[in-house]
């Protein structure tokens, strides 16, 4: 699905454009240092140190000044004019840029970085905003993984093809650089033209009411969702700044005064960044899964960590020794994975939990904390490295533990995402899913899913189709099992006696499943009221029109097929009972439209669920009826 996203032309326009922009951007920033710093600051005797703090907080600025006004412009223009417009300012900007390389006019050129920096901080919020109007909702992490793996790959890029070019005699750098940075900054700007016309509700005026930074971030946080999200994200551009800050000393200890090994070592962190927000995509399948923030920052708490053991009495690796330098590489390569695990379930959720209307603000405001963050970062450095001179290794290890900290408690403090990850990992090992028609479910709010009831894996296999966490109805006597009671519990489950045993757990199940819906969760439920002994869908209890009566909600149909003949299914005998005779076999899970409460009457829902695990049978019926035949 991640390919096939990128080559959708909806898309693709906007991840060029994003790219492209990003290479151009760090392009710009590190042709205008190393101009500084080999040609301006020696010429003119400027303080090095202040010169290139004054670069980074010229860049920054913008984001913490204008990404309210950035918001509302989101929120309140066409999104794909302003897309052109900024990136048409972009070209402007560079233009002037490469005048200003001819003419050795560096103050200019710091001028113009402020200008780039408030070109970006104004695009920055637009390009997220309308990702969602661009893609589905279950293709919306695959986004949101390609849109960071443009990112990730624009800092090394950016940083190499500089090097490259300031390295080259005069005035062939000039040349280079001038053309490097007109030909992005174009290519941008046509691809921007591919993005389609969407537009927006609001007004096309701009209001200044509301939109300072301290605003902003303060409307954002009394959202229930919203603000830890937001804290998330900075709290990953926190440990990306600081653990970027010591990049060149780690080299230099080597006493070879080469760009090679800091860019090598960017390029690692770069790829692993990408790797994991490809592993992201690919783990998630289309749904939002929380569990891989726990696990993104536990890997990257365990990469700063080994970083840190890398280190021989406080002091950096020795990278002039060959295979300790790729064991460093190794090492940044794993905190971008565990960043890209971490970040892009994150930037999902702010998109999929803020409305389309107030979209830019929001993802504004997260622009404001995330610049505080990194200037937090940069004094975080300074303070550890330089005022209090802990070493490298502390300072790292300092960042692994912040990381694996973070990682654990939110494991401890909700697991259910954790164990949903792993359970569907494990589902997905065991067989072949297909799954259909996800976007069906409502990425907000109360809703049914109903389907028909064929195994014991039932319920695991529907709980990982489903974007959304799920809780589901089952039999007491499998909820109290001493080995599994534990795991029930967690994920949320709702036991019922089923043969009445017991003459309030109906209704205390009952209450259970309105206290959910109630709270806008998604129940999960088996009309048919036992595993089917043949195969067959059996008539649906009265117990949805009950739920219905009592909580009118959206009910979606689903369609299993692929099951019957499992160890779990009462195929060929009681189930459970039988050894397994099936690996890898082909399971299709099937979402119909949402059926409205007026809709869903018992034979109404009945008759869609049919259809739907007819058509499911279509695609794991060949595989289900050799097996059952051997």
């Amino acid at each position: 699905m991640s390919l096939r996203v990128l080559l959708q032309r909806r898309f693709a326009a906007l991840f060029w454009t994003q790219a492209l922009g990003a290479v151009n951007d760090n392009l710009f920033r590190h042709v205008l240092l190393l101009t500084l710093a080999y040609a301006a600051i020696p010429r003119l005797e400027w303080d090095s140190g202040l010169v290139l703090n004054l670069a980074v907080v010229l860049f920054l600025l913008p984001y913490l000044l204008l990404s309210g006004w950035a918001g509302k412009l989101a929120d309140r223009l066409d999104r794909s004019r302003l897309i052109r417009r900024l990136k048409l300012l972009e070209l402007m900007i560079v233009l002037m840029a490469v005048a200003a390389i001819a003419m050795d006019a560096e103050i200019l050129l710091l001028v113009l970085l402020l200008m780039m920096g408030i070109q970006s901080a104004l695009f920055a919020p637009v390009k997220y905003a309308i990702l969602p109007q661009l893609v589905s909702s279950t293709e919306l992490l695959h986004g949101n993984a390609w849109m960071g793996i443009g990112t990730f790959a624009a800092m090394p890029a950016g940083v190499l093809l500089a090097g490259s070019i300031v390295v080259l005699p005069d005035p062939w750098w000039h040349i280079v650089a001038m053309a490097s940075l007109s030909v992005l900054a174009l290519a941008g700007l046509v691809a921007s033209l591919k993005i389609p016309l969407i537009r927006t509700q609001g007004r096309a005026s701009i209001e200044t009411v509301g939109i300072t930074p301290c605003t902003l971030v303060r409307q954002a946080s009394r959202e229930r969702h919203v603000f830890p999200a937001i804290l998330g994200i900075s709290l990953f551009w926190f440990l990306v700044a600081c653990y970027l800050v010591p990049l060149p000393s780690w080299e230099a200890v080597a006493n070879r005064g080469a760009q090679a090994e800091t860019a090598i070592l960017l390029m690692a962190f770069s790829t692993g960044g990408a790797v994991g927000a490809l592993l992201c995509a690919r783990l998630s399948a289309g749904r939002l899964e929380m569990g891989l923030v726990s696990i993104g920052a536990a890997i990257m708490g365990g990469a700063g960590l080994y970083l840190a053991g890398l280190a021989v009495n406080g002091q950096p690796l020795q990278v002039s020794n060959a295979v300790s330098f790729w064991q460093l590489a190794l090492g940044f390569s794993l905190v971008g994975v565990g960043g890209g695990l971490f970040v892009v379930p994150l930037y999902t959720l702010l998109q999929l939990i803020s409305r389309n209307e107030h979209r830019g603000r929001i993802i504004a405001a997260n622009n404001i904390v995330n610049a505080a963050a990194m200037v937090l970062a940069m004094v975080y450095a300074t303070a550890l490295l330089s005022w209090l001179d802990i070493g490298q290794r502390r300072f790292v290890a300092s960042l692994g533990l912040v990381a694996l900290l973070v990682g654990v408690v939110l494991m401890v403090r909700r697991p259910r995402p954790v164990l949903r990850l792993m359970v569907f990992t494990l589902v997905h090992l065991i067989y072949r899913l297909r799954f259909r028609g996800r976007h069906h479910i409502p990425t907000r709010g109360p809703a049914l899913v109903v389907c028909n009831h064929v195994s014991f894996m039932d319920a695991l296999v529907v709980g990982g189709g489903c974007p959304r966490p799920l809780r589901f109805l089952m039999d007491r006597p499998i909820y109290e099992s001493p080995w599994l009671n534990w795991w029930f519990r967690i994920v949320g489950a709702i036991p019922v006696d089923a043969d009445r045993r017991d003459p309030g757990s109906v209704r205390r199940a009952l209450d259970e499943v309105s206290h959910a819906l109630r709270n806008g969760e998604v129940v999960m439920l088996f009309p048919e009221g036992r595993l089917t002994p043949d195969g067959e869908i059996r008539p649906f209890r009265r117990g949805l029109d009950i739920i219905l009566a009592r909580d009118p909600v959206p009910v979606v149909p689903a369609g299993l097929a692929g099951l019957w003949g499992s160890w779990t299914s009462h195929c060929g005998g009681k189930a459970l009972t039988k050894m397994p005779r099936r690996v890898r076999a082909r399971v299709a899970l099937y979402f119909g439209p949402p059926l409205t409460p007026e809709q869903a009457r018992r034979g109404e829902v009945e008759a869609h669920v049919r259809r739907l695990k007819e058509e499911a049978d279509q695609w794991a019926s060949p595989t289900a009826s050799s097996l059952s035949r051997g």
